[in-house]
């Protein structure tokens, strides 16, 4: 079976960095749009960064423009998210998603897999 497990969350001061996995399996991974979502409490689950399969085409939210990189290793079926420059307001679940392109990955309806989420606490 699909499965996406992120690893990587943590508590991190505001001004700093952090970086969070996904290792994928259960499927071929390098056919697959990946996308990273996020999740505050009380909040919608908004997309914050996709990337095509090969990596050629890569999105992100307005918000982390500058501060984040998506990448992908299609040989290690792995996608990474840097996160810089943090606030407080970064303070979320990220989850991992995979989906048949990037603009289904975007969109939480259409989404095919998801991974379990990982917490990041950015305190100020």
């Amino acid at each position: 079976q699909v499965q996406l497990v992120e690893s990587g969350g943590g508590l991190v001061q505001a001004g700093g960095s952090l970086s969070i996995s996904c290792a994928a399996s259960g499927l071929t991974f390098s056919t697959y749009a990946m996308g990273w979502f996020r999740q505050a409490p009380g909040k919608e689950r908004e997309s914050v960064a996709a990337i095509s399969r090969l990596g050629g085409t890569i999105y992100y939210v307005d918000s982390v423009k500058g501060r984040f990189t998506i990448s992908r290793d299609n040989a290690k079926n792995t996608l990474y998210l840097q996160m810089n420059s943090l606030t407080p307001e970064d303070t979320a679940v990220y989850y991992c998603a995979a989906s048949t392109n990037t603009r289904t990955v975007r969109n939480p309806p259409e989404v095919g897999y998801w991974g379990q989420g990982t917490q990041v606490t950015v305190s100020s």
